[in-house]
C-alpha cells in the first residue's frame, strides 16, 4: 500500500510554479500565438491559427518544464541549464517554419509565415517563463507588422507579401 501511495505521489509531483499559473501561462501562450496565425490564417498562408497556438503552447510547456527540472536538478545538488531549453525549442520551430517556406518558379514564399511560427516560439517561450509583458509587447509589435504594414509592403511591391 505505501509503494502505491509513493508511486502517487511521483506521478502527482507538487511542482514548483503553482498549477493555476502554469495553467495561465499555457493559455496565454495559446492565445497570443494564435493572434499571430490569426493573421495567417486570414491571408489563406500554409501555417494558420492551429499551428501558430500550438507552436506558442508548445514552446511554453519546454519552458515550464525546464524551470520545473532546474529546480528539482538544485534540489538534487545539481546545475540545470535553461539555455539549452531555448535552443532546442529554437532549432525545433526553425525546421517546422522551414517547411512553410516553398520556393516555385522562381520565387520563395511562406517567409513571414515561418518567422511567425518562430516568433510564436519564442512568445510560448517568454510565456512559459513567465515573461508576460515581453510576450505581450511582442505580440503587439508583431501584429502591427503583420497587418499595420500590409499596405506598406503592398505598395512598395513586396514579394514577401505573399508569405
Amino acid at each position: 500500500m505505501e509503494s502505491s501511495v509513493n508511486i502517487a505521489q511521483t506521478i502527482f509531483a507538487r511542482t514548483q510554479i503553482h498549477e493555476g499559473e502554469l495553467v495561465l501561462r499555457l493559455i496565454i501562450a495559446i492565445v497570443l500565438g494564435g493572434l499571430i496565425g490569426w493573421d495567417r490564417e486570414a491571408k489563406n498562408r500554409p501555417a494558420g491559427l492551429r499551428t501558430h497556438m500550438l507552436t506558442s503552447l508548445a514552446a511554453a510547456l519546454f519552458t515550464v518544464v525546464t524551470l520545473e527540472l532546474m529546480v528539482w536538478g538544485i534540489k538534487g545538488g545539481g546545475t540545470a541549464d535553461p539555455i539549452r531549453a531555448v535552443e532546442a525549442v529554437t532549432s525545433g520551430v526553425a525546421f517546422l517554419a522551414a517547411g512553410t517556406i516553398i520556393q516555385s518558379r522562381g520565387s520563395v514564399v511562406g517567409l513571414t509565415t515561418g518567422a511567425g511560427m518562430w516568433l510564436a516560439g519564442a512568445i510560448g517561450v517568454a510565456v512559459g517563463a513567465g515573461l508576460y509583458s515581453i510576450a505581450a509587447i511582442a505580440t503587439v509589435l508583431a501584429m502591427f507588422i503583420l497587418t499595420g504594414l500590409q499596405r506598406l509592403s503592398n505598395s512598395i511591391g513586396d514579394d514577401d507579401s505573399k508569405g
